[in-house]
């Protein structure tokens, strides 16, 4: 996204509205964002929803059961978001865009790549280099996991979003393929010397995916 195109959407947006929901279950969670982007009009204000989840495996749309590989007790749900198998759990703060992209003015691939870049400036800020990959949404430390990406868009409107390895327990990625890859490593900010508060996160976050969307601030 152009500086210019940031700067011109800043002066019609209203601010990106951000919520701290506490603990919840993911189908309640899935159903009141699909409730909401239902019910939202071309006037209401775009928000974030920041949360953690009960331990749940999740299949997206593209998920293949075989990547489950040994759930044992936890949960397996399938949700309408993009993507493969990941898990949610206490420790992993997980965000929520209900934005309006057709107001935003960008595609799905813009949206993943400004959540992607919001959360590699954070972690830079803490000393961590981080990285993108082109075939697979997320963001990497060392070619570690550390982000997950999966979203819906309906009716021009978004949904799902990131979920951020903080400071959780990390055995249940061992019982999955996570999104889809074997064998594929994942990190978390309490294993790299980075604050695992997610009061001090969530600010941060917020505030780095309004500049890469172009939100007043």
């Amino acid at each position: 996204m152009s500086r210019s195109s940031s700067e011109r959407r800043q002066h019609t947006l209203a601010p990106l509205k951000s919520r701290w929901l506490g603990r919840c279950d993911y189908a309640d969670t899935m159903a009141r964002q699909q409730a909401f982007t239902a019910a939202r009009t071309a006037a209401t204000p775009d928000e974030l929803w920041w949360l953690e989840h009960d331990p749940v495996f999740t299949l997206g749309q593209a998920g293949r059961a075989e990547h489950v590989l040994a759930p044992a007790d936890i949960p397996v749900l399938h949700s309408d978001r993009g993507g493969q198998v990941t898990y949610h759990g206490p420790g992993q703060l997980v965000g929520y865009l209900l934005l309006d992209v057709r107001r935003l003015g960008i595609g799905v691939r813009a949206l993943v790549s400004a959540i992607e870049n919001a959360v590699i400036t954070v972690l830079g800020t803490w000393g961590i280099e981080a990285s993108a990959r082109a075939d697979a949404p997320g963001v990497y430390v060392d070619g570690a996991k550390i982000a997950a990406l999966g979203l819906r868009v309906r009716r021009g409107c978004s949904y799902h979003g990131l979920a951020l390895n903080v400071d959780m327990d990390l055995e249940p990625f061992a019982r999955i393929n996570p999104c889809g890859m074997a064998g594929l490593a994942v990190t978390q900010l309490a294993d790299l010397g980075a604050p695992a508060d997610m009061a001090l996160i969530r600010p941060a976050l917020t505030a780095a995916l309004a500049r890469e969307l172009g939100y007043p601030t």
